[in-house]
């Protein structure tokens, strides 16, 4: 008696509902939510702040450009910056009096919190908008 209650089940079923059953089985990536403790750093939430609400300028070129000529309040560096454009970058804006933020994240989390999908060595910042990253640079 105990081998005729065996009935194969895969044979009834269709071959549909068992492809339907396998994708029901993958998981779905959850986005983590940050802790209090992972908050955003104060300069990382600025600077997205001033590129939503102020005038800003990417590149490397433009950054130089204006620090030589002064035309800007802010120069952010990221950390993986060439060394030559950095040290030409550090030198102008030294010369020209205009703060500077080193970045502590590389030039593709810069650009990430500024909202680009491209790596960005050098940030200038003409207005700054809404932000208050201009008395963070101060300290």
């Amino acid at each position: 008696m105990g081998n005729e209650e065996n009935v194969e089940l895969e044979e009834d079923v269709p071959e549909e509902t068992v492809e339907v059953k396998k994708e029901k089985l993958v998981k779905k990536a959850v986005r983590k939510r940050k802790s209090k403790k992972e908050k955003e750093s104060p300069i990382s939430s600025a600077l997205r702040l001033a590129v939503e609400t102020g005038k800003v300028e990417f590149g490397s070129k433009a950054g130089l450009k204006n620090a030589f000529t002064g035309k800007v309040k802010l120069l952010v560096l990221a950390a993986n910056t060439p060394a030559e454009t950095a040290v030409a970058v550090v030198k102008y804006s030294k010369a020209s009096e205009i703060p500077l933020i080193y970045f502590e994240g590389s030039s593709i989390e810069l650009g990430s919190i500024c909202g680009k999908p491209f790596p960005i060595a050098v940030l200038s910042i003409h207005e700054e908008g809404n932000s208050d990253i201009l008395k963070l640079a101060k300290k």
